[in-house]
C-alpha cells in the first residue's frame, strides 16, 4: 500500500502565504502585517512533535530554522526573534519564527491573540517575500 501523501493542514493553508520549499520544510508567511512572521512546516506525514522526525530530519529542521532566522533578522533588523513549536491549535508540526520589536503591539508578551490580524499591503509583502527568498536560497 502506498504511503499517504503529505499535505498542509487547512488552517495553516488559510492563514499563510506559501513562499517555497527548503529540503525538509515548506516556508510560509503568516497573513498578519503586525509582525514579520514565518512558519516552517516539515513535509512529513503525521509529524506532530519534533521528536516525530528522525535524528537526521531533526538536524535538517534546526539548519532550516537557523537559515530562516538569520535571514529574517537581517531583513527586518528586529530587536528579538521568537522561535516556537507549539501546535496547540494545529497539530501538524510547524515552527513559528517571528521578528519582534520592542515597539510592536504585543511587546514583551507573546504575539498570539493580542491584536486581530492586519492584512498585508500587497507590494510590501511581495518585497518582503522576494528578499526572504533570496536570503534563504529559494530564488
Amino acid at each position: 500500500m502506498p504511503e499517504p501523501a503529505w499535505s498542509l493542514h487547512s488552517r495553516l493553508k488559510e492563514d499563510t502565504i506559501d513562499i517555497g520549499d527548503l529540503p525538509l520544510s515548506k516556508v510560509l508567511v503568516i497573513k498578519d502585517a503586525h509582525y514579520p512572521w514565518l512558519l516552517l512546516v516539515p513535509r512529513r506525514v503525521d509529524a506532530v512533535e519534533i521528536i516525530d522526525l528522525d535524528e537526521v530530519q531533526q538536524a535538517q529542521l534546526m539548519t532550516e530554522i537557523s537559515r530562516v532566522s538569520r535571514a529574517l533578522k537581517e531583513i527586518t533588523k528586529c530587536d528579538k526573534l521568537n522561535v516556537a513549536a507549539l501546535g496547540n491549535l494545529v497539530p501538524q508540526l510547524h515552527v513559528h519564527i517571528i521578528a519582534r520589536r520592542t515597539s510592536d503591539a504585543a511587546w514583551p508578551r507573546p504575539v498570539w491573540g493580542v491584536m486581530p490580524p492586519l492584512a498585508h499591503d500587497a507590494t510590501e509583502v511581495q518585497n518582503f517575500i522576494s528578499a526572504l527568498r533570496r536570503k534563504i536560497w529559494l530564488g
